[in-house]
């Protein structure tokens, strides 16, 4: 998993129900603007308000629509649905399976490692750790991250901490390990790749899936300074399809951009007009960058 893939949004119907007609013509759509690889059911496709059996389903349709590889978010609080949703994504066509640290009751870092471990020992498909505190105010800490890279079923992380500090040290533990890094917040993308990350799992490549993958590209090609410009020029649209209007206003701004985003389910509730004019404003300035590239 090198390279840009966004946590892909489910598009759900007016009613609340799963399309599946727009969800692969979204795969089309992300595909076509260079994405390296999918990751659906994950924090951005509203993956916990949605069943086991429609996540499941989720991730067949997209790995059927799929030219790329497919990560599945496959993480919930218990092991034993974890270890459920690990093997149906298998089943569906994954190719590696997203899981979350479990959430909603504390745990220790020891606690952590014995559950991640107990989930790459019985998976069928590379395990990829997935640390969101913001979320599950649960964080990896890196030595306990370093230890888990050196299992062989462990094929890396998401951090989506934002922290650059934390994931230099989770790099210096993982560097000489078979472990893909990835940064899981847009807004820092370039400076994690520079840190030594081998990509990202961002919310901004569902919306700007062009520049992100610009970014990567300008990276690969020794020109940090210019993958520096293009994640700083990206940054307010970040945080606004993240912590400024999450979910709704993610969606909203991917149907400004033609995207099959579809609609929000409940409890979200639909971008209000503050949120949609500021994201119109937000847009205007993405197609002049796009434009430029």
């Amino acid at each position: 998993m090198h390279g840009t893939g966004p946590p892909l949004v489910t598009p759900f119907d007016a009613d609340g129900d799963l399309d599946e007609t727009a969800l692969r013509g979204l795969v089309a759509w992300v595909e076509d603007r260079g994405v390296d690889f999918l990751v659906p059911c994950g924090s951005n496709s509203e993956a916990e308000l949605m069943t086991a059996e429609e996540r499941a389903r989720t991730v067949e349709v997209v790995a059927d629509a799929a030219s790329v590889p497919v990560l599945a978010g496959t993480g919930s609080p218990g092991l034993r649905e974890t270890l459920e949703a690990t093997d149906a994504a298998a089943d569906a066509g994954a190719d590696a399976a997203l899981v979350v640290t479990p959430f909603y009751y504390g745990h220790d870092q020891e606690t952590l490692e014995a559950y991640y471990t107990e989930v790459a020992d019985a998976a069928e498909i590379p395990v990829y750790l997935y640390s969101v505190p913001a979320y599950t105010d649960t964080k990896l800490a890196p030595d306990t991250i370093g230890r888990l890279a050196r299992h062989p079923n462990i094929g890396g992380m998401k951090d989506s901490s934002g922290d650059i500090q934390s994931f230099q040290r989770i790099e210096a533990r993982t560097a000489d390990a078979d472990f893909d890094l990835m940064v899981g917040s847009g807004g820092v993308l370039a400076q994690a790749l520079a840190a030594g990350g081998t990509g990202g799992v961002l919310a901004l490549a569902n919306i700007a899936p062009e520049a992100t993958t610009a970014i990567y590209e300008a990276h690969e090609a020794g020109d940090d300074a210019r993958a520096r410009e293009l994640t700083a020029a990206c940054v307010e649209l970040n945080y606004a399809v993240t912590g400024g209007y999450s979910v709704p206003g993610l969606k909203y701004a991917m149907r400004q951009r033609d995207a099959p985003a579809g609609h929000v389910r409940s409890p979200h509730r639909p971008a209000d007009a503050e949120a949609t004019a500021a994201l119109d404003d937000l847009l205007a300035d993405l197609e002049e960058l796009l434009a430029g590239l």
